[in-house]
């Protein structure tokens, strides 16, 4: 199956991916990260109004092949979830980039928060580099 990464997205090497509108962030997971995971059993997001620090741990996802641990690509404030995939979270895999969001999150300070972040491009690149 060829899997789709959106241009007008930043990725994480963790697999999470942030659109930036503004000052806010929505952030998810990519096509390829819920690919690998197969079938998503349990989805465990922050409360709106819980402050995110990029790099550390915002939530979970369980599958039946393994859990994982979400982080979030900026830092600042949740000011929504996504409640529909919390409680049908195997339906992430039908609108990844689009109803299949996660949180979204007004960024704190957008200097140099996606620094560390890939572009579509080279998103793939290191995926396919992963098949190697």
């Amino acid at each position: 199956m060829d899997l789709e990464y959106p241009d007008d997205l930043r990725y994480l090497d963790s697999h999470e991916y942030v659109r930036l509108d503004g000052e806010i962030a929505t952030i998810g997971l990519s096509a390829f990260a819920i690919e690998q995971l197969g079938d998503i059993v349990h989805l465990e997001l922050p409360e709106v109004g819980e402050a995110l620090e990029k790099g550390e741990s915002f939530g979970a996802i369980e599958s039946v092949k393994a859990a994982e641990d979400l982080y979030p690509p900026v830092s600042g404030t949740v000011i929504d979830r996504n409640e529909e995939m919390i409680e049908n979270p195997d339906q992430l895999a039908d609108d990844p980039y689009g109803d299949g969001w996660l949180i979204k999150v007004r960024v704190s300070n957008l200097d140099a928060e996606l620094d560390d972040t890939l572009s579509a491009s080279e998103y793939q690149a290191q995926l396919e580099g992963d098949d190697d």
